[in-house]
């Protein structure tokens, strides 16, 4: 976004301190140019914010037709920092070990304390973050993905702006028989943050609810997961003002075309319940 020059320039300075082959580096700057990166450092400066999902979009172009220049693509939030020097040769071995990997989670871990937050973990049993496992969903700021999954399926949701897109992606990664890794030995370090720090934060949640659902969900299991996120919802009791940006929201992604829809099938709803995450939560 352009406000964290010196954030941007240290994470990339982690990301050139990785052992093995140099990482090729790409900083999209989503409606902001982008200035003061090292030399040798490609940019691409959008003319409009695009969103999360626009934005790492257009990134991966940036590798070529759906990426595939390359074979694994890092995706890191700006404000992040790798600090060990063995994360991309792990991500190497974990795929090139496993033909059936297509995207890993990163560990984000606070840079002062170590805290690894429970929203964090992309698993409902999310009390040990140390542990890792197979998942269901990923961490779109700390992630890698390998390239051939975004040939076979497809990116991230633009219309999507913010919040959920990973999980559009990877349920339709799941469908065509990709597996998902939470990597605990992966970390990225990140200030812990509230995403309701976003102004539209409350409003994008429960539209992108209702989108993902709308577009990946066989019919039966649409208005299950959505009446579920709603009893979630209220149970948290949130403010009168969040409250009426979320029924907002909730009512747009109900009156607004949510995209191409692709229900996955009933044995990938199985395969996500066997992962402790069936997709009506």
């Amino acid at each position: 976004m352009g406000t964290r020059p010196d954030d941007l320039c240290a994470l990339i300075d982690s990301v050139r301190k990785q052992d093995g082959d140099p990482v090729d580096i790409v900083v999209v700057g989503n409606g902001t140019p982008v200035t003061g990166v090292p030399d040798g450092v490609r940019t691409v400066d959008l003319p409009e914010n695009l969103g999360i999902p626009g934005g790492r979009n257009v990134g991966i172009e940036a590798f070529g037709p759906a990426g595939t220049d390359v074979d694994v693509l890092l995706f890191l939030d700006d404000d992040g920092l790798l600090p060990n020097t063995d994360t991309a040769e792990l991500c190497r071995r974990a795929f090139e070990a496993d033909r059936e990997l297509g995207i890993i989670s990163f560990r984000i871990a606070d840079p002062e304390t170590g805290v690894t937050a429970r929203r964090h973990v992309p698993r409902l049993r999310a009390s040990d973050p140390m542990r890792s496992s197979r998942v269901t969903t990923f961490l779109g700021g700390a992630n890698a993905v390998r390239t051939k999954v975004f040939a076979e399926v497809g990116g991230l949701p633009d219309e999507f702006f913010y919040a959920h897109e990973e999980t559009d992606l990877a349920w339709r990664a799941l469908d065509a028989g990709w597996a998902i890794d939470y990597r605990a030995d992966m970390v990225l370090n990140h200030p812990t943050t509230s995403p309701a720090r976003h102004a539209t934060y409350h409003r994008m949640v429960a539209r992108n609810r209702v989108w993902l659902a709308r577009r990946n969900l066989p019919a039966p299991l649409v208005p299950v997961y959505v009446g579920v996120w709603l009893l979630l919802t209220l149970a948290r009791r949130p403010s009168g003002e969040a409250l009426k940006a979320w029924f907002g929201g909730f009512k747009e992604g109900w009156a607004t075309p949510a995209g191409p829809r692709r229900p996955m099938k009933w044995r990938t709803v199985w395969r996500l319940t066997r992962l402790g995450r069936p997709p009506v939560i």
